[in-house]
């Protein structure tokens, strides 16, 4: 609590990386089970701007490593829940 906190998400493609590949990062709150959008990359971090997450999400991912990891600062107990990670790189999934 109170501290930068890393959620890791690594991939592994057959198709090179280019611009076409996304990352989206979801969240699902314990209790409300509502999902929503918490992070969009394609070509830049795109951090959502609305929400519980609004301006304490940072890229610390490196797409050419395989790595699409984000940090979350100042977590709460209030932002437990179920952090999802997806990866597309077209024409891979």
């Amino acid at each position: 609590i109170g501290e930068q906190v890393s959620l890791k998400c690594s991939f592994k493609s057959t198709s090179p990386i280019t611009e076409s590949l996304t990352i989206d990062w979801t969240y699902r709150p314990v209790t409300s089970g509502q999902m929503e959008t918490i992070f969009h990359y394609q070509s830049v971090p795109y951090p959502t701007t609305v929400g519980k997450f609004k301006d304490r999400i940072s890229w610390v991912g490196n797409v050419a490593k395989g790595d699409a990891s984000i940090a979350i600062q100042s977590p709460a107990m209030s932002d437990n829940g179920t952090f999802f990670c997806s990866v597309k790189n077209p024409p891979d999934t």
